[in-house]
């Protein structure tokens, strides 16, 4: 094991602690305020709405080339990848129209 293994395990650790304390800290915060927990409950839930109706809508087509080695993409795995896409441009661009809005708020007042 050379070094670059050592820093690519400790890189992927560093990677797991920080999501382990981005995801508890948070939750233990808001034990002393519950309805915070409402608020995150509910953009969960909006974000998987946006997931299944963008999974709904993707295509699970695969190109011959990319069933075979080395790619082996199956229909439902080009299916689950559309739906990602497809979830990060909508949310894309609700940020966008987000931002928009927020200026024009701002020019107005």
């Amino acid at each position: 094991m050379d070094t670059t293994d050592i820093f690519l395990y400790a890189g992927y650790l560093l990677i797991i602690v920080g999501a382990v304390f981005a995801i508890l800290m948070p939750l233990i915060k808001s034990f002393g305020d519950p309805k915070s927990l409402l608020k995150t409950a509910i953009g969960v839930i909006v974000i998987a709405a946006v997931f299944g109706i963008a999974y709904s809508t993707a295509s699970g087509d695969v190109a011959a080339k990319y069933m075979a080695d080395p790619f082996n993409i199956t229909p439902e795995g080009a299916k689950m990848v559309g739906g990602v896409l497809l979830t990060v441009y909508a949310l894309f661009i609700l940020a966008i129209v987000g931002i928009v809005i927020t200026e024009l708020n701002k020019l107005i007042k």
